[in-house]
């Protein structure tokens, strides 16, 4: 069975591999250790982006309204000064372009996903605010994931302030948004679970899950990396099977004197990109 050469295989690789994979509203096909923290990375966005659009819908946020883009933000910390972001640690230009001028809210978010932008995602959580995105994950199901600072708030991290998920919370948040895109669910309205999921399918950044995937299939996905650390998770439209749900979380251990960076971190797109290769083949016996 394809699974269980897939937990063969992943039993040899260095520290901790986390995987689900099920169509949408089934039971998993397949999970290897589903409830293990990882560092959240830029998966986080996800929660974040539900918790914007959440907000539009209640009326307290208009999307398209311009708002100041300013590179400086309230620590999760009580006491703690404000903190930035770094100019070179992010993964977008355009929206530093923006800083000291206006953006809409609903370009923002676009940015925080589709180029994993940093500054966009505190502009953000700056405006929908922490608990919030910790509702988006409850009601999306998540168990263990949390959402507690900002990307760069390093006094929250030093305190111990952290930013953790799941495979499996991600796998329920993705499931709940993508099966919301069609009939009433628990996140938001069919009309806000879909212009999510466009902004999820526009992803840019496809070297890991969408890099094992067959030239031009639609994946509406979020990855994130950090170093040591590396995560792709996704929902796949395939043109002749019901669509999945797939995450694989991966952590390093890179320590001094460890393995390099560089090295791990191909190592560990060619990995999650051969995991998605093995789920697609397998997508028409995946469990209905």
């Amino acid at each position: 069975m394809i699974w269980a050469d897939l937990d063969a295989h992943l039993d040899r690789v260095p520290g901790t591999v986390s995987a689900y994979v099920a169509r949408l509203g089934a039971a998993p096909s397949w999970t290897r250790l589903p409830a293990a923290t990882h560092y959240a990375a830029s998966t986080m966005k996800l929660a974040v982006l539900v918790a914007l659009h959440r907000a539009a819908e209640a009326g307290t946020l208009d999307l398209d309204a311009p708002i100041p883009v300013r590179n400086a933000f309230d620590s999760a910390l009580p006491g703690a000064p404000r903190f930035s972001c770094a100019r070179h640690y992010d993964n977008d230009e355009a929206v530093w372009e923006r800083v000291g001028g206006t953006a809409p809210l609903r370009w923002l978010a676009e940015r925080m996903i589709v180029r994993s932008s940093n500054l966009a995602t505190n502009i953000v959580i700056g405006r929908v605010g922490l608990p919030a995105v910790a509702q988006a994950w409850a009601l999306g199901g998540a168990r263990n994931s949390v959402t507690g600072r900002g990307i760069e708030d390093f006094a929250a991290r030093e305190a111990g302030i952290t930013n953790l998920v799941t495979a499996g919370d991600l796998a329920a948040l993705l499931d709940a948004l993508a099966r919301g895109a069609e009939t009433p669910g628990p996140l938001a309205s069919p009309a806000a679970c879909a212009a999510m999921r466009d902004v999820l399918l526009a992803q840019e950044h496809r070297e890991d899950l969408a890099s094992g995937l067959p030239e031009g299939t639609p994946i509406a996905h979020k990855n994130g990396w950090v170093r040591g650390v590396r995560h792709g998770a996704g929902v796949v439209y395939p043109p002749d099977a019901p669509p999945y749900v797939i995450v694989v979380c991966t952590t390093t251990d890179l320590a001094d004197g460890g393995p390099d960076g560089e090295q791990v971190e191909d190592d560990a797109c060619r990995l999650i990109a051969d995991i998605s290769a093995q789920v697609w083949a397998a997508r028409h016996d995946l469990t209905a």
